[in-house]
């Protein structure tokens, strides 16, 4: 049967046994007194209360006992009472090593630590910018910013390419004076580009007179102007150039051209 602890009020389930220890309270680890004993104060059953055992050693106090007269209640302990008491019994008895450790807060500031990030963050995309600073110098979109990078940087960026934006000014294919089958080419042009460009490529065309193309090349800086390509590599922007050179007629007459840059 459950009886309550007189010291605690823990409802304890008691084993009435003729020999052997008294049997103890799992809450507070006092003794219960079993109702043999010879004190007296035996522990009620469960389903009387206190009042009800002991009801003929009390004094009479006349037929309206007034409520303040009764002995008080033992406490009866809550599901949670218990449950945290076992809680503490547990963490106390716990082995070091399941123990949580509570690490110090730190309350230095923290802005140097931001710091350092940022520095590490703005470093970062610095070497991605110049580790791929010529694919994003193609695009006119990162060009300004890659050119302030590599300023700042010390470093090179390579010549802007747009062919489309030369502008052919004049051009004209003759045959040579006093040449016997030499064609004399010459042509001007502007760079229209926002940045400035090496000297384009000149792709010449030929065409028959059925308007078939009977001869194509492409002639680059060191092919037409060979003597000075060491003075400037790049044209700036709106600046124009000129050049003038020679070429081995074909077979077949020449009676139309085109000039394309690459």
């Amino acid at each position: 049967m459950f009886v309550p602890c007189p010291h605690c009020g823990f409802l304890v389930a008691l084993i009435i046994a003729a020999d052997g220890p008294p049997q103890r309270c799992p809450r507070c680890d006092n003794e219960l007194l079993r109702e043999n004993d010879g004190d007296g104060t035996g522990v009620a059953p469960a389903g009387e209360t206190p009042l009800e055992a002991t009801s003929n050693e009390l004094p009479s106090a006349g037929p309206e006992a007034s409520s303040s007269d009764m002995p008080p209640a033992a406490p009866v302990a809550s599901v949670r009472d218990i449950t945290s008491s076992q809680s503490r019994r547990d963490k106390r008895h716990a082995p070091s090593f399941v123990r949580t450790l509570r690490r110090p807060r730190s309350t230095g500031p923290r802005w140097p630590g931001l710091l350092a990030v940022g520095l590490l963050a703005v470093l970062l995309l610095g070497q991605l910018l110049l580790a791929q600073r010529n694919e994003l110098a193609a695009d006119a979109r990162w060009r300004p910013t890659i050119g302030t990078v590599c300023k700042a940087m010390a470093c090179r960026l390579p010549p802007w390419h747009e062919p489309a934006a030369y502008t052919m000014l004049a051009r004209s294919v003759q045959p040579a004076s006093g040449k016997q089958g030499v064609l004399n080419v010459q042509a001007s042009f502007r760079n229209d580009a926002r940045w400035p460009q090496a000297w384009p490529a000149l792709q010449l065309n030929l065409s028959d007179i059925n308007g078939q193309t009977v001869a194509r090349r492409v002639f680059t800086a060191q092919d037409y102007r060979p003597a000075d390509a060491a003075l400037s590599t790049e044209l700036a922007p709106g600046q124009s150039a000129s050049v003038n050179f020679e070429i081995l007629e074909p077979a077949s007459p020449i009676v139309a051209f085109t000039f394309d840059f690459r």
